[in-house]
Formats: C-alpha cells, sequence, structure tokens
C-alpha cells in the first residue's frame, strides 16, 4: 500500500534536505538529512540495526516541523513484548510496586512455602534471576519501591521475605507505606521506568494478572514519571529496617 506522506517542512530554507514528512494514515514521521558518517560518533548511537542509516537534523527542524500532539490511542505491549524490555535496557529498570498482591507470586512454589510458614526456597537459575543478575553484574541499576498498606496483605508481606531474594540478585529494594505514598502524592499506578525514557504502565485485570503494559515514549510523560520515582526513592525506606519497622507494627 501506497503511503500518503505530507511534507511538514525543512530546515535548509530552500526545500531541501534535511526535510520532515508525516504519513497520514499512521502518524509516523519520515525524516531524511545529510548521512552521519562519522564512526566515533556511530560507535556511540544506540539500538542502531544493521539496514538502519543515522541522519543529522537540526533542532529546529524538530521543534518546528515535528508532530505536536500525542498519539490519539495507546500502545499496549503484550506481555510476552512487554518481558523482552528486561532484556533489552541498558543502564537501569526500575518498578514502582503499587498492587496489594501478584498471580504471578501466588503461583510459584516460594508463595506456597511462604504461607505455609516454611523459609522459601529461592529459585536463582529461574529465568528472571539469569536476566538481572547478568544485567547487575554487568553494571546496570536495577531498582524498586514496594506500597505497603497497613496492616500488610499476605502478598505484600511475601515480598517483604522476597526481597532478601531480589537483593542477591544485585537490586534495592525499599518500601513506603500506602498512606505516606498517598501524602507525598504518589498515583495510584505501577510502573516500570527503563533506562529513564522508556516507562512500562503495567496492566492488570481483577485477579491481578498482568494483561500487558502500556509503552510510554512522549518526553514530557516519561519525565513526569522519573519525578515520581525520585520522589518515592527519596521517602522510601530500605526493606531490612522497613521490615522491622512493620514487625514493630505487627
Amino acid at each position: 500500500m501506497t503511503r500518503r506522506l505530507r511534507f511538514n517542512g525543512t530546515g535548509s530554507g530552500g526545500g531541501s534536505c534535511p526535510a520532515i514528512h508525516e504519513d497520514l494514515d499512521t502518524g509516523e514521521i519520515i525524516v531524511h538529512g545529510p548521512r552521519l558518517t562519522d564512526p566515533d560518533a556511530i560507535a556511540q548511537l544506540q539500538h542502531l540495526d544493521e539496514d538502519e542509516i543515522p541522519v543529522v537534523v537540526p533542532r529546529n527542524t524538530l521543534i518546528d516541523f515535528g508532530p505536536k500532539s500525542r498519539d490519539t490511542e495507546p500502545r499496549v505491549l503484550d506481555p510476552e513484548t512487554f518481558a523482552r524490555l528486561f532484556e533489552n535496557f541498558r543502564h537501569s529498570a526500575w518498578h514502582l510496586e503499587m498492587r496489594k498482591g501478584y498471580a504471578v507470586d501466588r503461583a510459584t512454589d516460594t508463595y506456597a512455602q511462604f504461607v505455609r510458614g516454611e523459609v522459601p526456597a529461592w529459585d536463582i537459575d529461574s529465568p528472571w534471576a539469569r536476566t538481572i543478575g547478568a544485567k547487575t553484574r554487568d553494571g546496570a541499576y536495577v531498582g524498586r519501591v514496594r506500597i505497603v498498606d497497613n496492616p500488610p496483605t499476605e502478598g505484600q508481606l511475601y515480598l517483604l521475605a522476597h526481597a532478601e531474594h531480589n537483593a542477591a540478585l544485585g537490586e534495592e529494594v525499599r518500601n513506603l507505606w500506602r498512606e505516606d505514598a498517598r501524602h507525598v502524592n504518589l498515583p495510584d499506578e505501577d510502573f516500570w521506568i527503563f533506562d529513564s525514557h522508556i516507562v512500562a504502565l503495567c496492566l492488570w485485570d481483577d485477579e491481578d494478572n498482568l494483561t500487558g503494559a502500556e509503552l510510554i515514549t512522549e518526553p514530557a510523560r516519561v519525565n513526569q514519571y522519573n519525578r515520581l520515582r525520585d520522589v518515592a526513592m527519596h521517602y522510601a525506606v530500605p526493606y531490612e529496617r522497613f521490615k522491622a519497622l512493620a514487625d514493630a507494627r505487627g
């Protein structure tokens, strides 16, 4: 199918390159300009595939002729595609956990062990452990702030115990009481931030199953979630100290 393209404008002043076109049907943006050929500069580019060509575009060209509105429809990743984000991030992955429990936890042997009052036998060779352990050993940061009700739910108590396993993989885990989270205006949303520029807003059904994730890359929205991460990290407590506080409330 032939694309219907609209010429948005050029920064050259003469109708040549660099220029920006917009697909009227898909909303995709097509940019052409001088090809970047400096090997040292190309080596610094991330996620450049073999069939892609980097081009140089003046900042004002994007400001003047780039799209001005957000996508009208959210981009939702299925759980399998969402899972691949953990394989592809480069320097950081951070999670705000707002739910009272997760179906994926309740399906594990370690959850059953915990409910029976046993010390869970954490699986250090699970796909998650292999992926995250490799990332943190390579220098990447993985962190979480888990919101806890008062009194904690069974699922939240399990995650307080599970934090030892997270820490063993190199993750930083903190906790925050729900009333404190509301006091500092954290939203009732469960989301991941990857490399500070990709947000995955987790979507759940009534049984706490992950059904997908809304992908957010628009810079202004991403900055909002980065600010929420900073607020949560400032007020949250390292899990060891939080567990002692929760036990004292007990």
